[in-house]
C-alpha cells in the first residue's frame, strides 16, 4: 500500500512518528510531505524522517493565510498527481484532504480541538474519515459535515497512543544545563498566528515575568515562532532558559515539576505522563481540555502566583498506554468501505 502524509504543524511529527513505523513495519511505502512552520521540520530531523517540503504558513493575516493555502494546494496537487496514492492521511491539514479528494484519493483526518472552524469546515468536509477522541461531543462536528458513519471517535487522548513506547531521556537535563535541585517548569506560548486564538491574552507574560524573576525556578521556554523566541530572548530573565532548537520535549516534559502551556498538545503530554499542568489558553476550551479539567488532570491557570512550585517525589501516576496500531485502524478504515 501506498499512504500519504502530510504534516503541517510540530505536534503532527509526534503524532505520526509510531504509525510510519507500523505502516513501513508491515511492508507499506509511506511518503510525508511538510510545511514550514515552528520546529516542524527540526522534529522531523530530529526523529530521523524525510519530508518533501512543500510551502509555509502564511503568517497572522487572514490575506497571506489564503494566499499561502492556495499556492500549497497548487503545489500538493502537482506532487501528489502521479504517485498513486491508494490512501492520504492527516492531523488537521485541511491542504491534504482537499488535495485528495480533487485526485480521488482516499483520506483521513484526526485532531482534537474542534473549534478550528474554518480549518475543519474545509478538512472534514473534504476528508472521507474524520478520527476524534470522544471527549468531543459528536454534536459540536456535525456543523462540520462530520457525522457517522463518517465520523468516527477512539478512547483517550491521542498523546496516550503515540507515546505508548516513550521512556524519558534524562540526558535531555544535561543538554540544557538545567539544574535539578530547582523546581523544573516547561512553558510553551499560546499559538498566535493561529486564526482560533485571536483574543489577546495577557496571563502567559505574566506567567514568563513571575517565573523569569523567581530564584528556586528553571523555566524552559519552547516558543513555536522565531518572533516569540526574539520575544522572550529579549526580556533576558535570570531564571528563563531559552533552547535554540527544537529539543527532545517530551522528556523534558517528564522530567519536569509542572507545565504551564496556553497550547493544547503539550498540556496534553503533561496529563498523559501524570505531570502538573497548568492551562493558559484564552480562546474556547474544547472538549478534550473540559474532560481532563473535570478530572483534575489539568488546572486552569488565571494568576500565575496561583502555580504550585514544589519539587515532585518520585512517585509517578500510573500511565494509560494505548496500542498505537489501534489508531491506526481507525485511521485507515477509509479502505474498508
Amino acid at each position: 500500500m501506498r499512504v500519504w502524509i502530510d504534516m503541517t504543524a510540530s505536534a503532527h511529527v509526534l503524532v505520526f512518528r509510531p504509525l510510519i513505523r507500523l505502516l513501513r513495519e508491515r511492508g507499506d511505502e509511506v511518503e510525508v510531505t511538510a510545511r514550514e512552520y515552528a520546529q516542524t521540520l527540526q522534529l522531523l530531523e530530529l526523529h530521523g524522517l524525510e519530508a518533501e517540503v512543500i510551502g509555509k504558513h502564511g503568517g497572522r493575516s487572514r490575506l497571506g493565510k489564503l494566499r499561502s493555502l492556495q499556492r500549497r494546494l497548487r503545489a500538493l496537487r502537482r506532487w501528489a498527481r502521479s504517485r498513486e496514492f491508494d490512501i492520504a492521511l492527516a492531523h488537521g491539514s485541511h491542504e491534504l484532504t482537499m488535495t485528495a479528494r480533487r485526485l480521488g484519493i482516499p483520506s483521513s483526518t484526526t485532531f482534537d480541538y474542534e473549534f478550528a472552524w474554518l480549518q475543519h469546515q474545509l478538512g472534514c468536509r473534504a476528508a472521507t474519515k474524520v478520527v476524534v477522541p470522544d471527549a468531543i461531543p459528536a454534536d459540536r462536528l456535525a456543523r462540520y459535515g462530520a457525522k457517522p458513519p463518517k465520523l468516527v471517535q477512539y478512547d483517550g487522548l491521542k498523546e496516550e497512543y503515540y507515546l505508548a513506547d516513550f521512556e524519558a531521556d534524562r540526558s535531555v537535563l544535561d543538554t540544557l544545563q538545567l539544574d535539578p535541585a530547582r523546581v523544573l517548569v516547561v512553558l510553551r506560548p499560546p499559538p498566535d498566528v493561529s486564526l482560533y486564538h485571536r483574543h489577546s491574552n495577557p496571563l502567559f507574560p505574566q506567567t514568563v515575568d513571575f517565573l523569569g524573576h523567581h530564584d528556586g525556578v528553571q523555566a524552559i521556554a519552547l516558543p513555536r515562532t522565531e518572533e516569540q523566541r526574539d520575544y522572550v530572548r529579549g526580556l533576558a530573565l535570570p531564571s528563563i532558559v531559552l533552547p535554540e532548537r527544537a529539543v527532545d520535549a517530551q522528556s523534558l516534559i517528564a522530567l519536569a515539576d509542572l507545565v504551564v502551556s496556553a497550547g493544547g498538545t503539550m498540556n496534553r503530554e503533561a496529563a498523559a505522563l501524570g505531570v502538573p499542568v497548568y492551562t493558559t489558553y484564552g480562546g474556547r476550551l474544547g472538549g478534550v481540555d473540559e474532560e481532563l479539567i473535570r478530572q483534575g488532570r489539568l488546572k486552569p491557570l488565571t494568576d500565575p502566583r496561583a502555580l504550585e512550585l514544589q519539587k515532585r517525589d518520585d512517585t509517578r501516576q500510573e500511565r494509560m498506554r494505548r496500542d498505537p496500531m489501534e489508531m491506526l485502524e481507525l485511521l485507515l478504515s477509509p479502505l474498508r468501505g
